[in-house]
């Protein structure tokens, strides 16, 4: 049985949804999804090569700072906890701010770097047979060409997109062949997390 390790771009995959199923939404909560579910889904589609186990879920997400900006910081926290809760492991950086400017807002830095890492560590000290990276952010290109380059580590590796009808983004290696799981409006709803974390 091949052991399965997704790897989750948490914002990059929240935007991803709004934009895909959202466009004209106000509603923040709309784009948010169970990531467990979203790891069942898709360890359960069938592949080839034989039965597939999902052995851990690995969410990268940037955290607000609790002095700039205390209620984002608190809804981060509660949502973390909610997917610990589930089964995730949570892997967040903080936020960084223009802190000379009082209404610049937070950008996130360092966590598709933190992904690409252990992504590749991953496939060297053996955590997965099977790497899944949900994320269409172009700069986990090179983690995905590591791996797929060194057929000795004896990896597969995968990606996940949203998909509305035949139209969908989403991240390849040079030269292509790298598998994409699809997720369609239908997928969604089936993993939609409407929990309100503001509170």
């Amino acid at each position: 049985m091949k052991r399965v390790m997704l790897y989750i771009d948490d914002q990059n995959m929240y935007r991803g949804a709004r934009r895909t199923f959202f466009p004209n939404s106000y509603n923040n909560l709309e784009g948010q999804f169970n990531p467990v579910e979203m790891g069942n889904i898709i360890s359960q589609r069938i592949r080839p090569g034989g039965s597939r186990e999902l052995v851990g879920i690995r969410i990268y997400t940037g955290r607000p700072n609790k002095h700039r900006n205390r209620v984002s910081y608190s809804a981060n926290r509660r949502q973390c906890a909610q997917w610990e809760s589930w089964g995730a492991d949570i892997y967040s950086r903080p936020l960084r701010y223009n802190w000379s400017d009082p209404n610049s807002k937070g950008e996130q830095k360092g966590v598709d770097v933190s992904l690409a890492i252990d992504f590749v560590a991953g496939a060297i000290d053996g955590w997965y047979d099977v790497g899944i990276i949900a994320s269409t952010d172009t700069d986990l290109i090179p983690a995905l060409e590591f791996v797929k380059t060194r057929p000795n580590l004896g990896r597969e590796i995968e990606v996940v997109a949203w998909r509305e009808g035949t139209s969908y983004k989403r991240i390849d290696v040079s030269g292509g062949g790298v598998w994409c799981h699809q997720l369609s409006r239908t997928d969604y709803d089936g993993i939609l997390d409407s929990t309100n974390y503001v509170q």
